[in-house]
């Protein structure tokens, strides 16, 4: 008589189809040693991915063959555990960082849009995937007419350092591509948020959310037209948040009469789904 360990599973060929958790096996009331072990990798890259170290400075010297006036900033938190301890440390800039902003040019204020880079709660993600879809997005974001002021790369930040910074360039809008919590089989996974108008008061329900950008979930093409896309509609729209609706492309992107559930082109759950987001 076979045992149950020995018993193939039935949903094992549902593993061919995502990268989920699914159809592990067991062997007695445990899970198979080499699902165990898989699990336990999954959170040692997890872990790493969030205390990595994230030299801001080097990763501002890839990006500047795309922007060669890319700046280094760091919000307030002083050191990466102070980063993950205090996360409104993470929403603001060091005092330092201020002064930097505040010497900037006029010609680089009252601009289109403000780019801002971070490590995020992964350093992996920011260090793979913005490149890659900051060489796809700025040719489409040019395309459609945009002005930017200098790409800033800042150091350990949240999302919502878009408000400070956006509103002291006084920039019509602000994006930040950083790095977002790490799930378990996703560490390098960065996330796109946006909003329009940045500035005090703003919250989550104002900004809008593009995640899973990385080559098994949203490749950097296909992320870049549509955060294109969303950023061209707010602009016309005038909003961002949960007002503003996802379609194909921008033309059929409208705003909602009432406000939209959570989740539907807002960073409650994100234009696409991925792993837990960080704000």
């Amino acid at each position: 008589m076979p045992t149950d360990a020995l018993l193939p599973d039935p949903w094992a060929f549902l593993r061919r189809h995502t990268p989920a958790r699914i159809a592990l096996g067991r062997s007695g009331g445990s899970l198979p040693t080499a699902r165990a072990l898989e699990l336990a990798h999954a959170q040692a890259l997890a872990r790493d991915a969030v205390q990595a170290p994230f030299d801001a400075d080097e990763f501002a010297a890839r990006l500047r063959p795309l922007d060669p006036g890319v700046l280094v900033l760091r919000s307030a938190a002083g050191s990466r555990a102070q980063f993950l301890a205090r996360p409104d440390l993470g929403r603001r800039l060091c005092p330092e960082s201020e002064r930097v902003l505040g010497a900037l040019p006029e010609q680089a204020r009252g601009r289109g849009l403000v780019i801002l880079v971070s490590d995020g709660l992964s350093a992996l993600a920011a260090w793979r995937q913005a490149p890659g879809l900051l060489a796809a997005l700025l040719p489409r974001l040019e395309a459609r007419g945009f002005t930017r002021a200098p790409l800033l790369v800042v150091r350990h930040a949240r999302v919502g350092i878009v408000d400070p910074v956006g509103s002291a360039l006084r920039a019509e809008m602000a994006l930040i591509l950083l790095g977002e919590r790490p799930g378990m089989a996703s560490p390098d996974s960065l996330g796109a948020y946006f909003a329009y108008g940045p500035g005090p008061g703003r919250t989550d329900g104002d900004r809008n959310c593009v995640s899973n950008i990385r080559p098994e979930g949203l490749a950097h093409e296909a992320a870049a037209e549509k955060i294109a896309a969303l950023l061209a509609a707010s602009r016309h729209l005038r909003l961002s948040g949960v007002g503003l609706k996802e379609g194909p492309d921008a033309a059929s992107l409208s705003a909602a009469q009432s406000p939209a559930p959570l989740g539907i082109g807002s960073s409650g759950c994100g234009a696409i789904p991925g792993p837990d987001q960080v704000r």
